[in-house]
């Protein structure tokens, strides 16, 4: 870990909630944009899922560009086995984080730009990949309580 990311997630930690579940602020802090001002989706595909972000007012450059920015680096962190984000947002071992880490080459993760934030799609042909894909957006659907089905569709 670099030196400056360091000095980037120690307040990070210092401010984390104690209790399992998502803290608005501290979400707020880690991500860059405000909770209360978007929306999380999680989708389950059989060839992988998705991670969508979008705010809830499309004249709110503010968040609308910090959604813009962060997510295409999620995905470049992701590619790189990298999973600090999610365990700094949930405050826990995020289930599936550690088997994505170890399948990064088998897991493809493209950002894709939406009318109203953007969208991660992660993708991957292995079993093993797609069963921590799985487990690990199966989380973040019930921690950030987004109402997103937990079934694995077919992606249209």
């Amino acid at each position: 870990m670099t030196p400056l990311r360091c000095l980037l997630i120690l307040p990070l930690l210092a401010a984390a909630p104690s209790a399992q579940g998502v803290s608005p602020a501290h979400a707020t802090q880690a991500m860059g944009f405000d909770q209360e001002k978007t929306t999380h989706h999680f989708y389950l595909f059989t060839d992988g899922g998705a991670i969508d972000v979008s705010v809830k007012d499309v004249k709110d450059r503010k968040n609308l560009e910090a959604i813009r920015a962060h997510l295409p680096h999620i995905a470049e962190m992701f590619k790189q086995g990298d999973s600090s984000v999610p365990m700094l947002v949930h405050q826990t071992e995020v289930p599936g984080a550690q088997d994505l880490k170890r399948a990064a080459a088998r897991i493809s993760y493209r950002y894709a730009e939406t009318p109203a934030g953007g969208r991660v799609d992660i993708m991957s042909t292995e079993p093993d990949a797609l069963r921590a894909v799985h487990a690990f957006l199966k989380f973040q659907i019930t921690d950030h309580k987004t109402g997103d089905s937990l079934e694995v569709r077919r992606r249209r």
